[in-house]
């Protein structure tokens, strides 16, 4: 009769499990942060235009902790995925904020996935900054940023693939509502400047 499996095969199944919990709480913080340092750094490019140094930061924690995955993460990589996605996000967002070409995902040293998903999430921020531009009465500005939405969700839209590689169509679906919501009110603006515009010329009637 067998006499099972050994405690000394358990107690080393036990540790190598207690290094992998300890792996991935490692990993969750490093994620975190990196989340909070894009979704702070997107905040400032709305607020100030521009924000340089917390790139830069972006672009070294983006580095360090694919670095970290390589060494220490293998199998916990999906854990990760939601912080390069937003870094993705922050970093086109900079490069939109300075008129700057747009990055590829070997540029930003991310893979294709979260790279697209980033990219379905910018169409957004896009769209803040079209209402920012409307709000400021400059409909030249918000055309044009509504331009690139629609560049942004032609890109996007190009991509047929299955969730199991990437769920991109909720990304696409929102993209493709807000630039229609977003393409509605660019119009109504237009109309209601061009309404005030008439109103107030010389020789307009009472």
């Amino acid at each position: 009769m067998s006499p099972g499996v050994s405690d000394s095969v358990l107690a080393t199944i036990e540790a190598h499990l207690r290094q992998r919990e300890l792996r991935r709480e490692d990993l969750y913080q490093r994620a975190r942060r990196l989340r909070r340092l894009s979704q702070g750094t997107m905040t400032r490019l709305h607020t100030e235009g521009s924000a340089a140094p917390d790139l830069a930061e972006i672009r070294r924690g983006v580095v360090e902790l694919s670095d970290w995955l390589r060494r220490e993460g293998r199998g916990d990589e999906p854990l990760a995925l939601d912080a390069f996605q937003e870094a993705v996000e922050a970093m086109l967002l900079g490069a939109i904020a300075v008129g700057d070409p747009l990055p590829g995902p070997a540029d930003l040293g991310v893979d294709p996935e979260p790279y697209l998903l980033g990219l379905g999430d910018v169409v957004g921020e896009v769209r803040r900054r079209v209402l920012d531009r409307l709000g400021r009465d400059d409909i030249a500005g918000a055309e044009a940023e509504l331009a690139l939405m629609e560049r942004l969700t032609r890109a996007l839209l190009r991509f047929d693939t299955t969730r199991a590689i990437v769920p991109l169509k909720p990304k696409q679906d929102s993209a493709r509502t807000l630039l229609e919501r977003t393409r509605g009110e660019v119009v109504m603006a237009r109309v209601l400047s061009r309404a005030r515009t008439t109103n107030g010329s010389p020789g307009a009637a009472p």
